[in-house]
């Protein structure tokens, strides 16, 4: 399959200005050239099946939606179907190693649904999981130890779920408590702890495998205020994106010191994802794709900036 990168983001009826999924050709020094784009509403965040050509997306919308796509040798989408997230806003949605689950983070409501997948990568079953109001979940992770795990930044919780045999059901130990006002939005697990990022109040945490708090520092060194999106775990460090600063900040794990916090290469970083050497870093304000090669780790000045509408979502693959 050729090497590509997905791109979704907002379109004219959910805020923003693209028109779909784009899907652009990574050449051998990791630019990007678009290839076509695949007609979609909202479709704010993607991930791709395990095992099968096969890419979902998120319909962030007032009536949340769920779309799959073929994907195609040469990248291109062809829609499968579609169904509905079963609540408001769907942000974020992953699936399980197993490629027999899929979960679906909801904001605007706080409804967590997961769906079975059948073996052509479809969706079958589905169950959802409302919570108390003000909740809003913001990310989906299925953890090492076959648990569901779902920030939601409205309760200052992690909640979590049992998963297994194509089924999902509430933990009997129920949610992990965080910091209040922490407002945790991404996540990341790596040799024993959960690295969160908190949007509301603009730190980066450390977990161990009982959730007791080994770290907590700013994401970014930066004055003023800062809005944290996207967390990844990559080698040696904790990266996390930050809006306001607009810049991309460089943690050593486990104990979070800071090594460097380089521009993000545009405005807003809504995600990015590391692949080949390059960061991709999605700029939703000031609607692109820069691409950063990285130095020891550290995020450089861009070699692209990749038009895109309104970017949030970046998933470079193979």
């Amino acid at each position: 399959m050729a090497e590509i990168a997905y791109i979704g983001g907002y379109t004219p009826d959910t805020g923003g200005t693209g028109t779909g999924i784009v899907v652009a050709e990574r050449d051998g020094r990791g630019g990007l050239s678009r290839r076509g784009e695949t007609p979609a509403s909202g479709p704010s965040f993607l991930a791709v099946h395990p095992r099968l050509p096969v890419l979902y997306a998120v319909g962030e919308g007032e009536r949340g939606t769920v779309e799959v796509f073929a994907r195609g040798a040469d990248g291109a989408l062809s829609p499968l179907g579609g169904r509905s997230s079963e609540g408001s806003f769907p942000c974020h949605l992953a699936v399980d190693p197993s490629g027999t689950l899929l979960a679906v983070a909801n904001y605007g409501d706080g409804t967590v649904s997961v769906h079975g997948i059948g073996g052509d990568g479809r969706l079958t079953t589905v169950r959802a999981f409302p919570h108390r109001e003000g909740a809003h979940a913001h990310q989906a992770t299925f953890g090492p130890d076959g648990v569901l795990y779902v920030t939601d930044l409205g309760t200052d919780e992690v909640r979590r779920f049992t998963v297994g045999d194509g089924r999902a059901a509430l933990h009997p130990d129920g949610p992990v408590r965080l910091a209040p006002g922490m407002g945790p939005r991404h996540m990341a697990w790596a040799d024993g702890r959960w690295y969160v990022a908190g949007e509301l109040d603009g730190t980066v945490r450390a977990y161990d495998a009982d959730w007791r708090e080994t770290a907590a520092v700013p994401a970014s060194g930066s004055e003023g205020e800062n809005r944290p999106s996207h967390l990844e775990v990559c080698g040696p460090f904790v990266y996390v994106a930050n809006r306001g600063p607009d810049t991309i900040a460089v943690l050593s794990r486990p104990d979070l010191d800071r090594v460097a916090e380089a521009p993000c290469g545009g405005a807003w970083p809504r995600h990015f994802a590391v692949a080949g050497g390059r960061m991709y870093v999605a700029n939703q304000n000031s609607g692109d794709v820069a691409v950063l090669p990285l130095k020891e780790g550290i995020p450089q000045e861009p070699e692209q900036v990749f038009a895109a509408g309104t970017p949030s979502c970046v998933l470079p693959r193979g």
